[in-house]
């Protein structure tokens, strides 16, 4: 029988009652469990293996908020098993657990066995197999000091709603087993109580109902108002106000389960059957007429005026928001001088179009990036303190994190988290670094800049286009995740909104989407364009400029297209990819995306919630791209254009871009960006 190392303990199970105030522990306070099954030390197996695993956790989970997995051979083996509430979206799921992988280090050094349990996902990893239902594992109890009146009948409301949903969560798929829903309360002073359960969905159906019968019975005594049951395999938890995200719910298929309201109660003493007094009726038609309709007008007036006030917040060209929003983040310039050594050239790790960008260290020894705007870059205070604001807000694994910001005089500065491999081109196009990428590490990126993108568009409390991805615009970190970075030119949506014009164009001709480039409409089909194309850089190793093809020159887009329809698609595979380990058949699949993401119709290609999908699914069919939008620079002639490159003053200079459609001037170098440019 497996064990925790708690069996030897009275009664086989630790009970932690946890008071807590309106249902909720904040994050110094989250519960977790060493255990006595021996430890490990630093550097050996048992370690780089418990690492390995903690690191896959988060960057494996599904859809449905669940992992496990097993990393190294007995007696070294490291199993280890995350599970997100139902009801969380995948970024903030993979948040939660990489957080929770932080802690619990921290809280159990060196020992082979832990659990912690986060508000929305628990974690757990052991030496010993990790989901067997028969053990006595730990279980927390959180309990809401606040009780509820009429006891009684609040216990059997209460049971028949975790019965329900016991039922509900058991009768769940191999992806989830989880019940939500409520149920009206009958003589109570709360009207409703509302309720989660969620088991491991790798238990079987009668594992998963005695996980959660069992788990209930820690609640039978108590009438509190709010109450969870953590437990590793299975957990509980209700409320008497909502608490679950209903939306996420129905978006996984999960029906919310109600109850049908209590009995009327009796009819009013002065309410009999039978002929009702007729001044009393004209009375009554009288009154409620009048006042229903104007309540109905008055209801209208208030809708009317929301949705004015909603989108007047949300009416924004380039967000100006008062910067007093982030005064939080801000730096002394005497700071970032002295960080940066005041900005000497032997720090500095680039030149970016609208400035320099700096490597510093602060007096704590932390290391940071800083983009020092030139002055006549062309970003005025609106697209700076757009950055900010927007990038401020922004948190996920795969976007680059905004550590702070200085607005002193005339100098303007963003403080960055450093990445220490800089940007994605400068391994792709270099000849050299090229080959530190293989395949494995190429594919991660794809799909890590996939994710980043998925949640500027849908998961993100704001909805962000960035309107100007590439590769020099993401960085990768010291294990080559990619972080997508300079949001200088993002866009901010409102939620129903789904496409905006602009006379100011911005962006990177080779990245730009015909309809944007041509006529200044944007929307998230913008930015999958872009990914498409960095997808094809990424995969052939050129960029999205003039390739010389025997005696012709074309770009990557006329090339990758020709090859797919000529079925010699393998000939845009970078050669070193080509002589490598890596699947042929998934970087052909990649190939396929990419053109799918470029087609000229911005209706046909993918959005990135269906690009991720397709990434991870192998067996799912990827539909026949049409034709892609070609463009080509006139003056680019067999030269290597993987190395020349031109001042960003002359990005309004009269090259040519040259699509199906038409002709647009006023273009720019792949690698430079466009401040301003006035479509046709």
């Amino acid at each position: 029988m497996y064990s925790w190392g708690w069996a030897s303990m009275k009664s086989c199970m630790i009970l932690l009652i946890m008071t807590y105030l309106s249902s909720s522990v904040s994050a110094q306070d989250n519960p977790f469990q060493c255990t006595s099954n021996g430890n490990y030390t630093r550097n050996s197996t048992y370690s780089a293996n418990l690492n390995a695993l903690l690191r896959s956790l988060s960057l494996n989970m599904t859809d449905f908020g669940f992992y496990t997995s097993s990393v190294g051979q007995n007696p070294n083996t490291a199993n280890g098993l995350a599970l997100c509430r139902a009801d969380r979206t995948p970024d903030q799921c993979r948040a939660c657990v990489d957080s929770a992988t932080r802690e619990l280090l921290l809280s159990c050094p060196n020992q082979r066995q832990a659990v912690i349990w986060y508000e929305y996902c628990t974690l757990r990893y052991s030496n010993d197999p990790i989901t067997r239902p028969q053990t006595a594992d730990p279980t927390i109890m959180l309990i809401n000091t606040q009780n509820v009146s009429n006891g009684d009948q609040f216990k059997e409301d209460r049971a028949r709603l975790l019965d329900d949903l016991t039922a509900q969560a058991a009768n769940g798929s191999s992806d989830l087993k989880v019940g939500a829903g409520t149920r009206n309360l009958s003589n109570s002073e709360f009207s409703t109580i509302y309720g989660l359960l969620q088991c491991v969905p790798e238990l079987s159906s009668e594992d998963c109902r005695s996980c959660l019968s069992r788990s209930a019975l820690s609640l039978r005594g108590y009438v509190s108002q709010g109450f969870r049951v953590l437990g590793p395999n299975c957990n509980i938890r209700y409320e008497l106000t909502g608490f679950y995200n209903g939306t996420r719910l129905r978006e996984l298929r999960v029906p919310l389960l109600t109850s049908p309201p209590p009995p009327a109660g009796s009819n009013d003493n002065n309410t009999r059957p039978g002929k009702k007094d007729d001044n009393t009726t004209k009375v009554v038609l009288i009154i409620v007429v009048p006042v229903g309709v104007t309540l109905i007008f008055a209801a209208c007036a208030v809708i009317f005026m929301r949705k004015k006030m909603k989108k007047r917040a949300y009416e924004i060209t380039e967000i100006a928001d008062d910067i007093s929003t982030v005064e939080s983040l801000q730096y002394d310039f005497s700071r970032i001088r002295a960080a940066t050594s005041d900005f000497d050239d032997a720090n500095k790790l680039g030149q970016g179009g609208f400035g320099a960008v700096y490597k510093g260290r602060l007096q704590t020894g932390e290391e940071i990036a800083v983009k020092r705007l030139s002055k006549d870059s062309g970003q005025g205070n609106v697209e700076f303190k757009n950055e900010v604001l927007l990038v401020a807000k922004l948190q996920h694994r795969n976007l680059v994190r905004l550590l702070g910001f200085s607005m002193e005089g005339t100098e303007r500065v963003l403080v960055y988290e450093f990445v220490q491999n800089a940007s994605l081109d400068q391994f792709i196009f270099d000849p050299i670094k090229r080959s530190q990428l293989d395949w494995d590490k190429r594919y991660n990126i794809i799909g890590g800049i996939a994710k980043g993108l998925l949640y500027l568009h849908e998961d993100s409390r704001l909805k962000i286009i960035h309107r100007d991805l590439k590769a020099s615009n993401v960085l990768l970190d010291g294990d080559m995740v990619p972080k997508i970075a300079d949001f200088g030119m993002a866009r901010l949506f409102r939620p129903d909104e789904t496409q905006g014009n602009t006379s100011k164009i911005v962006g990177t001709y080779g990245y730009m989407a015909p309809e944007y480039a041509m006529h200044g409409q944007f929307s998230i089909k913008s930015d999958v364009f872009s990914f498409g194309v960095l997808v094809l850089e990424i995969v052939s190793g050129q960029r999205n400029v003039c390739i010389q093809n025997g005696e012709n020159v074309e770009d990557l887009l006329t090339l990758t297209w020709k090859n797919w329809r000529e079925g010699t698609a393998a000939n845009m595979i970078d050669p070193v990819l080509r002589n490598g380990s890596g699947s042929t058949r998934d970087m052909l699949r990649c190939i396929h995306m990419g053109l799918l993401c470029v087609q000229e119709n911005a209706a046909n290609r993918p959005t990135m919630a269906s690009v991720t999908i397709m990434l991870s699914s192998s067996t799912m069919t990827l539909p026949v791209p049409s034709e892609p939008a070609f463009y080509m620079a006139s003056h680019y002639g067999p030269r290597d254009s993987m190395s020349w490159k031109h001042d960003s003053k002359e990005s309004n200079s009269t090259e040519a871009l040259k699509f199906k459609t038409g002709v647009s001037e006023g273009s720019s170098q792949n690698d430079v960006s466009v401040t301003e440019l006035y479509p046709r």
